[in-house]
């Protein structure tokens, strides 16, 4: 499997359009992927989401199972998944909670006019986890579980990687 770029992945998500310029509107180039876990230097959000839809690439096309949803499904959440960072900067956002983050990207993406499939918007909710866990209902479904899988991949275990050129 070769290492795909943004540009490539543009080819593969739908509504590439709106993401394109959702990306270009923002201080993306320079955005870090945290303020410290993962990817935390200027250009880390690029790496870090270049780095995620790549995972996810490799986990569907390598699955000894095939994944209930189509691939392009999994790359527009991990496009999605952390869209509020690189206005952080921009906008001297400091959220204090996770509900705070998450309610900001639900705004990006209403603001930019992006539709999401509910389970999309489940797995953009669940992408870090179960906050909410519960032993009596799943709340994450499938695709976020996915995802959350490329996430955790990237942010947990490759952290320091993916200074690769993204663009």
């Amino acid at each position: 499997m070769r290492y795909q770029t943004l540009e490539e992945f543009y080819a593969l998500v739908p509504q590439a359009a709106k993401l394109k310029h959702l990306m270009d509107t923002a201080s993306v180039k320079e955005a870090v992927g945290s303020s410290h876990n993962h990817q935390a230097w200027a250009g880390g959000y690029c790496d870090h989401i270049c780095e995620t839809m790549n995972i996810v690439v490799w986990l569907y096309e390598t699955s000894p199972r095939k994944p209930p949803f189509k691939l392009e499904d999994a790359l527009l959440v991990m496009f999605l998944h952390d869209i509020e960072k690189p206005f952080k900067k921009e906008f001297g956002h400091t959220w204090t909670t996770k509900e705070a983050r998450r309610a900001f990207r639900e705004s990006v993406i209403q603001q930019n006019e992006i539709t999401l499939t509910a389970e999309q918007t489940n797995a953009l909710l669940y992408v870090e986890g179960e906050h909410d866990y519960s032993n009596k209902e799943r709340k994450m479904q499938p695709l976020a579980a996915f995802c959350h899988c490329a996430d955790i991949l990237s942010a947990r275990l490759w952290w320091a990687y993916g200074k690769e050129s993204c663009w």
